[in-house]
């Protein structure tokens, strides 16, 4: 009896060990503002030329990134940003929600997934604070080039932020 209950918790620790989710996944989250944007005063403006040219390098830029998402806000200029990338990587659009950035920080962590998200000068550095558990600086409203790298290891999270004008270095 004793030998058939062993037999069992054993079992049982080996199947409730298998479907825990596994936390020793590295990955990276890409976290960018939306490119340049028309000053045309409405509240969803399209990008500029020069944003669109940000959108395009940044998109290649990405390429060898082994990025398994994209995420945006749900904003013309949000989106337009990421649409370079979605092409050139084969993937399809996350909409998130930017005034619930608490529970989207939760989802990014919990998927361990490296991923591309697109913002807002005020939600970016938000958003990366929320991820890193850290203080991140504020991004002023004239600030496109920023880039903020959140690397997850199995010891720990660390930021980086990368100017984007010097990775387009001819």
């Amino acid at each position: 009896m004793r030998l058939g209950l062993a037999f069992f918790l054993i079992f049982f620790c080996l199947v409730a060990g298998a479907a825990e989710p596994k936390t020793d996944s590295n990955y990276q989250l890409y976290l960018v503002r939306h490119a340049e944007k028309q000053s045309d005063g409405s509240n969803d403006p399209l990008l500029t030329e020069a944003g669109a040219q940000r959108a395009n390098q940044l998109a290649h830029w990405f390429q060898d990134k082994d990025i398994k998402k994209v995420w945006s806000s749900d904003y013309h200029r949000t989106r337009d940003t990421a649409k370079p990338s979605l092409i050139i990587l084969g993937l399809e659009l996350g909409i998130y929600d930017p005034r619930d950035l608490a529970t989207f920080s939760e989802k990014l962590l919990r998927d361990q997934k490296t991923a591309i998200i697109v913002g807002h000068s005020n939600t970016t550095p938000e958003l990366a604070s929320l991820l890193c558990d850290c203080a991140v600086a504020e991004m002023d409203e004239s600030e496109y080039d920023r880039l903020i790298v959140i690397s997850v290891t199995k010891t720990g999270t660390q930021v980086e932020t990368l100017q984007q004008n010097h990775l387009f270095k001819p």
